[in-house]
């Protein structure tokens, strides 16, 4: 008994030190019930968020199995075809196209995407970079941003003088009124994003390492210059959206409503006879908008502004 006091009054700290490791254990268990919960919770998330994309993917099959038959069509009646993507950065171009030809035959389309012209491409007619990649009869050529450069990119940075965008916005309506006139099928797209929306998008190519390769200088800049490119954008359909060669555009906040509805506006384009007759052609009247309807809107918000309209 003696002993036990005499231990005790020589470990006077050894319960509070106890009850401390205890407290730290418990602590400890706590916390790691926690990143368990958590992880967890991010699994689920995640496979939520996958079964989502999968069943957004899903819808779009059948419009995918159209533009096969579409594709069949073109190539039986030898038939040319253009579909321009053009709207901002990170306004979802890329990703459409993916999805548009995700099933086509490969034989039969291309997709063009010209990088920075070269000293000679400059030398020539502005136009002959891309007519070296038009379709040939039964092909559909998709370009990811166009000769319409031109009327926006070029201008609002200063890789065109001022005589030569004006030359462009003069001349481009007669010579896309050869193409259709000669039998091209053109379908222009324009994919319109919000500038919050564009923000954001841009915020995940920064920080997620597989899309990183996505952002260039004149992304980074897009921000900075976006009342720029409104004013260019809207000066492009004023000038060049006619009835032989209508611009269509798309509201592309929502990926999957404007790939959805950029598939039905490309399938609207072509005679061809449906797969599946039953099937909703008709475009989102929210997503899709004509080109002068734009126009429209645009002058009615620069009036609100209180801004002339020339």
């Amino acid at each position: 008994m003696n002993d036990r006091v005499n231990q005790t009054s020589l470990n006077p700290n050894e319960g509070s030190l106890e009850a401390t490791r205890n407290n730290e254990t418990q602590q400890a268990n706590q916390q790691s019930e926690v990143i368990k919960k958590n992880a967890l919770k991010k699994i689920k998330n995640s496979s939520k968020t996958t079964l989502k994309k999968r069943a957004l993917e899903k819808k779009l099959k059948p419009y995918q199995a159209e533009l096969i038959r579409m594709q069949q069509y073109l190539e039986k009646n030898n038939k040319r075809m253009i579909i321009l993507f053009e709207g901002r950065d990170a306004s979802g171009k890329g990703g459409t196209i993916r999805r548009v030809t995700r099933y086509m035959n490969e034989k039969n389309y291309r997709v063009v995407a010209l990088g920075k012209p070269t000293d000679r491409q400059r030398s020539q007619w502005f136009y002959q970079k891309y007519v070296e990649q038009f379709p040939h009869g039964g092909e559909v050529v998709l370009f990811d941003r166009s000769w319409y450069n031109r009327a926006m990119v070029e201008p609002v940075f200063g890789f065109c003088t001022e005589r030569e965008y004006k030359n462009f916005i003069k001349g481009v309506k007669g010579f896309e009124k050869d193409l259709v006139r000669q039998g091209t099928i053109l379908v222009k797209l324009y994919f319109s994003v919000t500038k919050k929306e564009q923000a954001k998008r841009f915020d995940r190519r920064k920080n997620d390492p597989l899309r990183q390769w996505k952002l260039s200088e004149v992304d980074i800049q897009a921000q900075e210059r976006w009342d720029d490119f409104t004013t260019k954008k809207y000066e492009m359909f004023r000038h060049t959206h006619t009835s032989r060669t209508p611009w269509t555009v798309i509201r592309s906040n929502n990926k999957h409503l404007a790939r959805l509805n950029a598939m039905k506006s490309i399938l609207n384009s072509v005679p061809y006879k449906r797969f599946n007759p039953d099937l909703n052609f008709v475009p989102d009247h929210k997503v899709v908008i004509s080109g002068s309807r734009e126009v429209e809107l645009m002058e009615a918000d620069l009036l609100r502004k209180g801004k002339f309209i020339r």
